[in-house]
């Protein structure tokens, strides 16, 4: 076919094109060489949000690799860093899908990584003893073993999402195939901090983003590494607790017994809000989840193994607030995320602290108010005879009242669910099923949290998540790493659903 012919087909989108799962598979094929170089390529960019000029060097190779592949593209100003939306109208689709991609990274400590940076991506295979060794990327050139993994900030949460969708589009360009609708893909900057100015950027750009339907590629597959659906997700709030001591830390030798240690203080106020099975005994905490039979037997439908899920996590036994693993993370929850006090390692020193400080993330439930939940954690604390201060207490409060705390939260972003037999439900069940011949794992919500309730509550739109990354791929921490097996089927995921005729059979 020459170049004139091509072009014309795909304009006019008469390609004829049977999308099996064969087709889809040697589709995805073709372009997984070109896929994998450019996926090195963006994970060399650093991308934490703290420092925003670094995810301007992210918009700007974005912008170029959208730009090639026939998308438009204009940036979202926000009070922080801009957002980014690319844009590609096809004729005479009547349907519109909004696409939902993270570009930002939690923060890294490169010490604590196995390779000389977490911003140099390596490629690594994994030994007979378990451990993971670096290989050359010239193994590429051979047969690929899709157990190798690539390891590096970012890799699966969620640059690698971000190439996966750019490597089907460049399938189907190859092939003539235009898309079966329009596209919206709208990619985040600053999801790792909460995505503070998200909201409003949305409502002030309503018109913009106005879609039919609303996809998110981010979130690792069931545990099983089955293709999977995620049908909701919890959201979350955070909440910082400073207990205050002495003005400086003192001697323990001299003020040890005398000085109250801040330290043990706050531990009694943490302590006191669960009972020994990790359940919180706050009241009201739960109120408003009820587990019927109608959805225990959604949950039951979902093929965990629960002695491999702790097997994985490397614990004997599980907190009591359900059941099991689907129950668990059906309800809101109260988990301390990190504590400070004094020193400790090769600079402890004998002191009673000035002060402790908890940091505490609780996630959210469709059932549950946040700004209730909040409330009921500062009542709670109250009860226990604490006074709230803003900041450092004055001298005044020091000499007059015993137990000082500065209290602070945000809500970030509220949870979400979507019914199964939603017409967006339908429609990606029906395409991840065109792709591996089976039902996808359909999950009622995920523990995780994203940050798509702006969209659905303003847009008016219906979400479902596409998660594509290996469950044990590290997010968040050291040695983050993605699966090239995951990331070849996330291609081939992302040509099923471009692929698939929204409100067709």
């Amino acid at each position: 076919m020459n170049n004139k012919n091509f072009t014309l087909l795909f304009l006019t989108g008469l390609f004829v094109f049977s999308a099996s799962a064969q087709n889809l598979d040697q589709m995805a094929k073709e372009v997984r060489g070109t896929a994998l170089s450019e996926l090195r390529q963006f994970l060399s960019i650093p991308n934490d949000a703290h420092f925003p000029e670094d995810l301007e060097k992210n918009i700007q190779w974005l912008e170029k690799a959208f730009g090639k592949r026939g998308f438009s593209t204009r940036r979202l100003p926000t009070e922080g860093i801009p957002l980014l939306l690319a844009e590609r109208k096809v004729k005479k689709a009547d349907k519109t899908l909004l696409i939902y991609l993270q570009i930002d990274g939690q923060p890294i400590d490169s010490s604590k990584w196995f390779q000389p940076h977490p911003f140099r991506p390596v490629l690594k295979e994994q030994g007979p003893d378990g451990q993971w060794k670096i290989i050359d990327w010239d193994y590429l050139q051979k047969e690929v073993d899709p157990e190798w993994r690539c390891f590096a900030r970012s890799a699966s949460d969620a640059k690698g999402p971000v190439i996966m969708f750019l490597a089907a589009i460049d399938a189907m360009n190859a092939h003539g195939i235009a898309p079966l609708c329009n596209l919206k893909v709208i990619m985040d900057t600053e999801e790792e901090m909460g995505s503070p100015h998200l909201p409003a950027s949305v409502e002030k750009h309503k018109d913009i983003l106005a879609s039919d339907m609303l996809t998110i590629l981010d979130g690792p597959r069931h545990i099983s590494n089955e293709p999977t659906l995620t049908f909701g997700a919890r959201g979350i709030a955070t909440i910082t607790l400073k207990v205050f001591g002495p003005r400086v830390a003192q001697h323990s030798g001299h003020y040890g017994n005398y000085a109250p240690n801040p330290a043990l203080r706050l531990s009694q106020l943490l302590a006191s809000m669960k009972d020994a099975e990790g359940r919180v005994v706050i009241p009201g905490f739960y109120d408003g989840v009820v587990i019927d039979q109608a959805t225990r037997a959604i949950m039951a439908a979902v093929p965990d193994d629960e002695a491999e899920i702790r097997r994985k996590v490397g614990i004997a036994e599980i907190d009591r607030v359900g059941s099991n693993y689907q129950e668990a993370i059906a309800y809101p929850s109260l988990n301390i995320r990190g504590m400070e006090s004094g020193w400790v390692g090769d600079k402890v020193r004998t002191i009673v602290p000035a002060t402790a400080t908890a940091e505490i993330d609780v996630r959210l439930v469709p059932e549950s108010d946040p700004q209730h939940l909040i409330q009921l954690i500062k009542q709670h604390i109250s009860e226990q005879d604490y006074y709230f201060v803003k900041g450092e207490p004055s001298e005044a409060e020091r000499l007059k009242l015993s137990r000082l705390i500065d209290f602070s939260y945000e809500i970030s972003y509220p949870a979400y669910r979507t019914p199964f037999d939603s017409d967006i439900g339908r429609w990606l069940t029906r395409a991840m099923n065109k792709a591996f011949g089976k039902d996808p794992i359909r999950i009622r919500n995920s523990g995780g949290s994203i940050p798509i309730a702006p969209f659905i509550n303003i847009l008016g739109v219906a979400a479902v998540g596409i998660p594509t990354v290996n469950r044990d791929n590290n997010q968040h921490s050291p040695n983050e790493n993605i699966r090239l097996g995951n990331f070849f089927d996330g291609i081939k995921t992302c040509l099923a659903f471009l692929t698939t005729e929204i409100g067709g059979k």
